[in-house]
């Protein structure tokens, strides 16, 4: 079976950490397996890792903080939040923090599996917005640059560090300004899912975005709020 890279695993229960590792060794990674938040966050960057699966509730740092120290440095990798908390602001929390999806325990593992073949999906396919579908391009509006040749984006002449989640909202976008999406549009493009729930997604990402490139993230000038729809590229 070809070995699709590796992942890590930080969860503190052996019998979650069990059926993680059996059904993603049978999927075609490899696994490595942490059971404290603290030694997570301070090991993360010894190793390169395709996808993060994180529990919430664990020793010596919890997963939503290892999560955002995660999102500190490393804005690319695919990271899964695993927690027996079930209400919406909870899930909404853990996107905020910078999660890529949140699955509640106790969960399917057929479920978990294509959870984690639709994120690599999902940031490949940025990650072709990024690099080959523009190669060599570059759009301008004002102040802001985004160079999709070299996917840097700069705003008055200083760099701005996005996400690959957060880039590729902003090139879908920016490539077609004046064009309304919806958010469950932009869910079924750079999501891979549309459970209602993950609308909020959207929005805390784009608010995130906005605070990045806008001069008054309250008054953006780029991306606009279509009230009703959704979000749209200021067409000039």
């Amino acid at each position: 079976m070809k070995n699709l890279g590796r992942i890590l695993v930080v969860e503190d229960d052996p019998s979650v950490v069990q059926i993680l590792r059996k059904v993603l060794r049978g999927e075609g990674f490899e696994v490595e397996v942490m059971g404290d938040g603290r030694e997570a966050a301070d090991r993360y960057f010894d190793a390169r890792y395709a996808l993060v699966i994180l529990d919430w509730k664990l020793p010596g740092l919890s997963g939503i903080e290892v999560c955002r120290q995660i999102r500190a440095s490393d804005p690319n990798t695919p990271v899964i939040m695993l927690s027996g908390q079930v209400e919406e602001h909870h899930r909404i929390q853990g996107l905020e923090a910078g999660c890529d999806d949140y699955i509640p325990k106790p969960f399917s593992v057929r479920e978990l599996a294509a959870r984690v073949h639709a994120l690599l999906r999902r940031f490949r396919r940025a990650e072709r917005i990024a690099r080959g579908d523009a190669e060599g391009r570059k759009i301008e509006v004002r102040d802001l640059v985004i160079d999709l040749d070299r996917r840097r984006v700069t705003v008055r002449g200083k760099p701005v560090h996005l996400t690959v989640k957060e880039y590729s909202l902003l090139c879908l976008l920016a490539s077609n300004p004046g064009r309304t999406y919806s958010r469950r549009q932009l869910l079924d493009l750079l999501w891979d899912y549309g459970a209602e729930v993950y609308e909020h997604a959207v929005n805390s990402h784009v608010n995130r975005l906005r605070a990045k490139i806008e001069k008054d993230p309250r008054s953006p000038a780029y991306i606009l709020t279509v009230w009703g729809m959704g979000y749209r590229f200021a067409d000039e």
